[in-house]
């Protein structure tokens, strides 16, 4: 994307904000819905999660003080979203979150989205069962492939601390699928 500064300018200034919104979903509605959709699981969920994520972006752009990428500031809001969408849900329902995305992953083959076959819907089971944190991180960087220093912006942990999480997820999800 063009010089970051300039776009935000472009995405703040009234006469030239449609068309640079138009930009700004263009380039990053697919790789944002793919990211929730990793987290809250569902097709509808996630589209859900990614209306209410670019919403939050518009209006609070002017709050967006550059400190981190854009692409990190939307990631971190559309991450919050799809976790705070997870809890309501769960709230909803009576159950906890852990609880709720493990009656989702066993609904997955049920999902017209999800093409996955048995060993990818395995590994979603055994990363169901993961910490909350260590899920995050695992998809981030399997599935998303986000290096570390992106995901350290986005998620406000340390690079060494996600690498942990990373190193602690494979090897729980490793045991998992050896043992199931």
């Amino acid at each position: 994307m063009q010089d970051e500064k300039v776009f935000i300018a472009e995405l703040l200034n009234p006469k030239t904000q449609n068309e640079a919104f138009q930009k700004l979903l263009r380039e990053y509605q697919k790789p944002l819905y793919n990211h929730i959709r990793n987290i809250v699981l569902n097709h509808d969920d996630a589209d859900d999660v990614l209306q209410n994520t670019f919403i939050k972006v518009f209006q609070n752009l002017k709050n967006f003080k550059g400190e981190s990428k854009l692409f990190s500031w939307m990631y971190r809001i559309a991450t919050n979203e799809a976790i705070s969408f997870l809890n309501q849900k769960a709230k909803k329902n009576n159950t906890t979150s852990e609880e709720l995305l493990s009656k989702i992953v066993d609904n997955l083959k049920a999902d017209s989205y999800f093409d996955g076959d048995e060993i990818q819907f395995k590994l979603q089971k055994a990363i169901a069962n993961l910490p909350e944190k260590q899920q995050l991180v695992f998809k981030m960087k399997y599935f998303e492939e986000i290096k570390y220093e992106d995901m350290s912006e986005i998620l406000g942990t340390s690079v060494g601390a996600l690498k942990a999480s990373y190193h602690h997820a494979v090897k729980k999800i490793e045991e998992f699928m050896n043992g199931n």
